[in-house]
């Protein structure tokens, strides 16, 4: 069984279990993610929500490859304690988020 990682987290604001950033200031940030689906005949969307709202996905729908990536990143506006994580809007991740990584960093305070 995959068991998560979190590689650095300065500050603990993202929650692993609830695999949920939560900004600890205003500021403008950066994230940026990476999805895999491995021998998975279907169409994935995977989208990077700001408080249950989406901002932007990343799709993979190849249906003659075993492996395909899907990556996006954003500048977002980010106010003080907005939640920002990764949802599964269609499809399935076969092994789970295990080939996915998920990175954000505040760029500039406001």
């Amino acid at each position: 069984m995959f068991d998560p990682q979190v590689l650095v987290n300065i500050g603990n604001h993202f929650d692993l279990k609830a695999s949920v950033f939560q900004a600890p200031r205003r500021g403008i940030y950066s994230f940026s993610f990476h999805v895999v689906k491995v021998y998975n005949r279907q169409t994935i969307q995977v989208n990077l929500m700001q408080n249950d709202y989406p901002v932007i996905s990343a799709f993979a729908g190849d249906q003659d490859v075993t492996r395909e990536a899907a990556s996006n990143g954003v500048l977002l506006m980010v106010e003080r304690d907005d939640r920002v994580y990764l949802k599964l809007e269609r499809g399935t991740l076969m092994g789970g988020w295990k080939y996915s990584t998920f990175s954000g960093f505040l760029v500039f305070p406001l």
